[in-house]
């Protein structure tokens, strides 16, 4: 229903606008490295040889040293849990001899079996790396992780003695990611897959996708806000393009839903009416009437309105800015 109103003309007035509504939010995340984990020892004695901090590390290069021995990195999702031999058999088997592969130590199939084949290969593989053929791999000779790694921090010093099992490095991977927390009220915003912007400490901006949503709700980490927050992760469409520092405050760039071609006023120039539901003052000239609106989404300060003869152009109170 419309009416008029004898209160004179409003403070101010803002058009009603035609146009695209985005639900969008920034949060406060921190830029990192994905997939951290721990590199034990897999050898007892010194430890003579670690690497810088920061650096990566690839396929076949040294993760550490312990008596002059360096153990080497090689690429699988399983550990390294045992000296492997001519007759054994397992997926751990399959592991090495498709890094034995990759290095070009072939003339074996990658399989679940070490043969006579596969000694030869490690063989060759040993004598290249100045060390003794004896044809066995274990965990003083290699580590497994699932691709090349970036070391966040060393966990032992030069000359201290290395025990199987204890923690040599911390490792990440070598992509860049953002971590970043939502309100659940919020976290409509941001699913698996959702793309996003994300605002370098450089002042540049790099595309991204969430690639993860945490399955749980817990308290954020600002003490002022204890609202249940997800964690989510971004990942980069370029990560090797982003720089910055580790840890590193970034902005996420959030866009949820997008409403097309529709009207929208400011959200301070809703009037609650007296039998319920929502109005706008439409003022024309001197002339002021109070019109029912049906209300849509709300976003960037905002909202969708439909109903009481509105169109675009037309002007409505607003409180004085």
């Amino acid at each position: 229903p419309a009416g008029s109103r004898n209160t004179g003309l409003p403070p101010a007035t803002a058009p009603v606008e035609r146009g695209d509504l985005r639900d969008s939010a920034q949060a406060d995340g921190t830029l990192g490295y994905d997939k951290q984990r721990k590199i034990n020892s897999g050898a007892a004695g010194t430890l003579t040889w670690t690497p810088r901090t920061g650096s990566t590390v690839e396929r076949n290069e040294r993760l550490y040293e312990v008596d002059g021995r360096a153990v080497r990195l090689m690429y699988g999702s399983g550990p390294m849990y045992r000296t492997l031999k001519a007759g054994d058999k397992g997926r751990d088997v399959e592991q090495l001899e498709r890094n034995l592969a990759a290095l070009g130590y072939t003339g074996f199939t990658p399989d679940t079996e070490y043969t006579e084949l596969t000694e030869a290969a490690v063989k060759r593989w040993q004598k290249a790396q100045g060390s003794k053929r004896t044809g066995r791999v274990g965990p003083q000779d290699i580590a497994f992780a699932p691709g090349k790694v970036r070391i966040k921090s060393v966990e032992t010093a030069v000359g201290d003695l290395a025990q199987p099992g204890a923690p040599v490095l911390t490792t990440t991977g070598s992509e860049r990611i953002v971590t970043f927390q939502l309100d659940v009220a919020e976290s409509q915003l941001a699913k698996a897959g959702t793309e996003v912007g994300v605002d370098l400490p450089d002042g540049t901006s790099a595309p991204g996708t969430v690639s993860s949503v945490g399955r749980t709700a817990k308290p954020g980490d600002d003490p002022q806000d204890n609202s249940p927050k997800v964690t989510l992760t971004v990942s980069f469409d370029k990560p090797d393009d982003v720089g910055g520092f580790d840890q590193s405050p970034v902005t996420v760039n959030l866009t949820g839903e997008t409403r097309k071609d529709v009207l929208t006023v400011p959200v301070n120039a809703l009037l609650a009416l007296p039998g319920g539901g929502f109005g706008v003052e439409v003022v024309r000239g001197s002339a002021v009437r109070e019109v029912k609106v049906e209300l849509g989404m709300f976003a960037e300060g905002r909202v969708e309105v439909s109903g009481g003869g509105l169109s675009e152009g037309m002007k409505v109170g607003v409180p004085k800015i």
